[in-house]
């Protein structure tokens, strides 16, 4: 029987309970083997209903209980219900902008119609909603179920749940525009035994997710003229007399399943040799936008280039890229296990990179926070801020260092650039290390999560090498696939693979607040002989002067800087000091005169939160072009979209 056909059998019964999930021969992976644990086993079968924009489903979980301990309360998420006017997510997005205004089109919701455990019966009135995170009453994006009698470990439970979704207009990643519709977060989810405890955060405004690795059968019935991508591969599409059709699709070690439907996508194909296999590349493209297939396709096969290059092996028969119509911007840019969303606008010059760096940036996350999964609720750093600091070693490999975000109108700037920028609106708000729900403020969030770790990290690389930290990105990925790790795993990792005790800057890069910033605060040259009532004229390579040079910490992050000097004779002066003091003093007698003195010549520690006090000159330069371009790089992104809207 052929494999296919056999796979096809072997998901109907799935569905129908039959069988167990795991024995489906392997379809999604180039492995021979499970990749994860997997702990879970979805089997969803979905009729969406694209006029009255909602979704019917009956969901089978297996859940697999690998814990050295009884478990008999189990909590699910329903994230759709976070788009409710007296939802956590909701009160947080008001709090953090006064500006935002109510409306009924982004209303969506999750009805769990009922919650069957088999062996057990019908527990639908067991449901109970939880708001451990804030105690808001009102939230209902946590439920929990406790059962008669215990789970014991190394058993199995299975869950039968039947649910219906009613979706709203794109607020945040989810929802629909017009015809199209991006399905995340739309099934009830289980949540993570981690720790010694269940990890089942509520959904916040500045909070994604966390899952354990498993398998996902999903059959999705949809109008047959819809196009179709989603998570996983798909198995098997039949056509019914009613005019629709039904997809089934097969995911495997993979923790999430995403899907999106439209009419209107054109559909483009390539094929990634990857290490593991041949990996098929799959975009789903808006029709006003077919003209950048080709540079969608461009980065993505270099972006799959570099991380199997880099930190390891992509192990899935597929990538989907999806871009998302004009209006339903707030679901690009956004992450699901083997399919991620991407944006870009009818007017987007080539030399503007913006969707070349959302598109490596999603990509990326198929490492960081799909294959290794850590907890984005608590600590959203390993995985949006490791991600932010690979694109800018990516982009800067791909289009050159000081032009990896754009390069037009004379204007050039550099992804790294960028990213310091934007930590440094927030740089003494919040630490790293904070749950990703407690932080100020959404903007807060923002620059440290993503500006800062890419800012630290770009600075740890001149502490202990490129290379170096590369293999320790490459040890962690390895080494922590498919798993939950933390961040002291990731932490002690990098202390491993460096060979150094990096504790002094961790403690206050990841775990503190404190600002990084040096100063030039005094510099001048005298002559020695100033006290002479008619000193002798002077001549240059003759005249005895003392320079002194006074290096000043203002802020309270200590990190060990260069200072350099140049004269005027072309001698230079290099000095490192370690930062312990507030200050140090470096005098010199010399036969010339100071020229200019610089802390930090190489642009090393990109932590420094002010470039404009590291250094004095004698005669100023005002060409600062360089500096102009950091003002310059909003605006021209603010314009790129300014014309894409008014399009």
């Amino acid at each position: 029987m052929p494999l296919r056909k056999m796979a096809e059998i072997l998901t109907c019964f799935v569905l129908l309970g039959f069988v167990a999930p795991l024995a489906v021969a392997s379809l999604a992976t180039h492995s021979d083997r499970p990749l994860s644990e997997r702990v879970v086993a979805y089997a969803i079968d979905a009729h969406l209903d694209a006029q009255r924009k909602t979704l019917d489903a009956v969901e089978t979980l297996t859940y697999r209980n690998l814990t050295p301990q009884p478990l008999d309360t189990f909590p699910f998420h329903l994230y759709l219900n976070a788009f409710q006017p007296t939802s956590s997510f909701m009160r947080e997005v008001r709090r953090d902008n006064s500006s935002f205004s109510w409306e009924e089109k982004y209303r969506a919701a999750s009805q769990v119609k009922s919650f069957v455990v088999a062996g057990i019966g019908d527990l639908t009135s067991q449901i109970r909603f939880i708001s451990a995170d804030d105690g808001n009453g009102e939230d209902r994006t946590v439920f929990q179920v406790k059962l008669p009698k215990p789970v014991k470990p190394g058993d199995s439970v299975q869950f039968r749940i039947s649910f219906h979704d009613q979706f709203g207009e794109v607020f945040a990643r989810t929802g629909y525009k017009r015809d199209f519709f991006m399905g995340a977060q739309w099934f009830p989810k289980v949540g993570v035994w981690w720790q010694g405890a269940w990890n089942c955060h509520q959904f916040h405004a500045t909070t994604e997710f966390f899952a354990d690795f498993g398998t996902f059968d999903v059959r999705l019935t949809v109008p047959s003229n819809e196009v179709v991508g989603a998570s996983g591969v798909e198995v098997v599409s039949e056509n019914h007399p009613d005019g629709s059709k039904t997809v089934t699709f097969r995911g495997e070690d993979i923790h999430d399943f995403a899907w999106t439907v439209e009419p209107e996508y054109r559909v483009f194909e390539e094929t990634f040799k990857g290490s593991m296999g041949p990996v098929r590349m799959r975009l789903l493209m808006q029709p006003g936008h077919v003209a950048q297939a080709s540079r969608h396709m461009a980065i993505l096969r270099q972006t799959l280039d570099h991380f199997e290059r880099w930190y390891g092996p992509y192990p899935y028969k597929q990538i989907t890229l999806v871009d998302p119509p004009h209006g339903a911007l707030r679901a690009g840019g956004m992450e699901y296990p083997t399919l991620f969303t991407a944006g870009t606008a009818w007017w987007m010059p080539r030399s503007v990179h913006l969707p070349e760096l959302v598109i490596e940036h999603e990509f990326g996350h198929q490492y960081w926070y799909g294959m290794v999964a850590t907890n984005e609720f608590e600590n959203a750093w390993l995985d949006e801020g490791i991600n932010s600091y690979t694109e800018c070693k990516i982009l800067d490999d791909v289009f050159g260092k000081d032009v990896s975000a754009f390069d037009i109108w004379g204007m050039r700037e550099s992804d790294d650039d960028e990213q310091r920028t934007s930590y440094r609106t927030a740089a003494d708000k919040d630490p790293l290390s904070r749950y990703a729900y407690r932080y100020m403020d959404e903007n807060s969030y923002g620059a440290i999560t993503y500006g800062k770790t890419a800012t630290v990290l770009l600075t740890l690389e001149k502490l202990i090498g490129e290379q170096v930290l590369q293999r320790a990105l490459h040890t962690y990925f390895i080494r922590y696939r498919f798993t939950h790790p933390t961040q002291q795993d990731f932490l002690n990792t990098v202390e491993e693979v460096s060979g150094q005790n990096l504790r002094w800057y961790f403690d206050q890069a990841v775990y503190g607040t404190s600002i990084l910033d040096y100063e030039v605060a005094k510099a001048s040259s005298d002559r020695l002989d100033w006290y002479e009532k008619k000193p002798p004229e002077e001549k240059k390579g003759e005249t005895l002067y003392r320079t002194m040079v006074i290096v000043h910490r203002k802020g309270d992050f200590i990190f060990p800087v260069f200072v350099g000097m140049t004269f005027d004779n072309g001698e230079t002066v290099r000095e490192r000091w370690g930062g312990q003091d507030r200050w140090i003093r470096y005098t010199y007698d010399k036969k010339a005169k100071l020229v200019s003195a610089e802390i930090d010549p190489d642009t090393a520690v990109r932590l420094d939160r002010n470039y404009f006090n590291n250094s004095y000159v004698v005669e100023e330069d005002r060409r600062a072009s360089h500096k102009l371009t950091h003002y310059w790089a909003v605006l021209v992104e603010f314009l790129c979209q300014v014309a894409a809207w008014l399009a």
